[in-house]
């Protein structure tokens, strides 16, 4: 009778443990769903714009709007930093060859001509847009 359990117990042996490795991939499975949760953002983080076209929502500098700072950022974003010192027609050509949104080209177009640019900041104040307040 002995003998008889013998041969049952490594068929048995094997049923436990392909369960045995299906829970185990189960569990794995479901630690990898709850990994890819993201958690909220804290109270004290500023809320992400969700699109592009969208109003920036994090916090701005004295000096600017939620809407200057997010023309600055996209022009900075479209100009990269390779295009500095630029002059207006370098400006337009960099915005267009990086598919930037008509309206920064609109923008950049009343820029007025021959004055070089040594950064985004410099550009920002020659369309009027606010700009942070100097610390002393």
């Amino acid at each position: 009778m002995e003998h008889g359990m013998d041969k049952t117990g490594p068929a048995r042996d094997d049923m436990m443990k392909k369960q045995l490795r299906s829970q185990m991939a189960a569990d794995r499975s479901l630690r990898a769903d709850e990994s890819r949760d993201l958690e909220p953002a804290g109270e004290d983080q500023p809320a992400v714009a969700p699109a592009p076209e969208s109003t920036y929502r994090g916090g701005t500098p004295h000096g600017m709007s939620e809407e200057d700072v997010g023309l600055r950022s996209e022009l900075a974003q479209y100009l990269g930093r390779s295009v500095y010192p630029a002059e207006r027609g370098d400006i337009i050509r960099a915005l267009r060859r990086n598919h930037a949104p008509d309206r920064l080209v609109s923008m950049a177009e009343h820029l007025p001509a021959h004055h070089r640019y040594s950064n985004v900041q410099g550009i920002a104040e020659s369309l009027g847009l606010g700009t942070e307040d100097r610390r002393s």
